[in-house]
């Protein structure tokens, strides 16, 4: 696709849609880890609406290979508890992430963005609790499905204005390293 000069009043995806190609994979990149995910959706631009955009992006991800979805669950950080939790709480979710990483090879991945910051803990405790009864190829199916929500709502924030996808990616909970996506 060829680039051209976008005016300053452009649309985040407008802007998206003209960027160079190399840019508008960064930006998805930074929203699911998946190069053969992002060159599909940089390679179908321009998207007429942001509709369309999420859409292709949804049905991209239902294609993904298993080498995909480990590179795209291979960036993946775990999901950040409210500030005030309790000591326990963190306590039990990093026995929870660590049984879970153990079981199934990488990070336990879930969509918080419906949920309040008060619920998010009590879900995402039950959930893991509840998934590390499922056969891996079960799980990967889950995990699947989380990451497609999760890279929907991290696209849509982008590219309504919301910053860069990885400005929404949520730090990594207390004692675990941020896994930051390669360039």
């Amino acid at each position: 696709m060829q680039t051209r000069a976008t005016p300053a009043t452009a649309t985040p995806l407008e802007r998206f849609n003209a960027a160079p190609a190399e840019e508008a994979t960064q930006t998805l990149l930074a929203c699911l880890h998946s190069h053969a995910w992002a060159r599909r959706l940089t390679a179908h631009r321009p998207y007429p609406d942001l509709s369309a955009l999420l859409a292709a992006a949804d049905e991209a991800s239902y294609d993904l290979s298993p080498a995909d979805l480990t590179e795209a669950l291979t960036a993946e950080t775990l999901p950040a508890l409210p500030d005030d939790t309790y000591a326990a709480a963190h306590t039990a979710l990093s026995a929870a992430h660590a049984a879970y990483e153990s079981r199934f090879g990488h990070v336990f991945v879930i969509s918080l963005d419906a949920l309040s910051p008060d619920e998010a803990l009590n879900h995402v405790l039950t959930a893991i609790r509840s998934r590390l009864n499922n056969d891996p190829d079960e799980e990967r199916l889950v995990a699947a499905e989380e990451l497609r929500n999760l890279a929907g709502t991290r696209l849509s924030n982008a590219l309504r204005g919301a910053g860069n996808c990885a400005s929404n990616h949520r730090p990594p909970a207390p004692g675990k390293p941020h896994q930051t996506p390669p360039p």
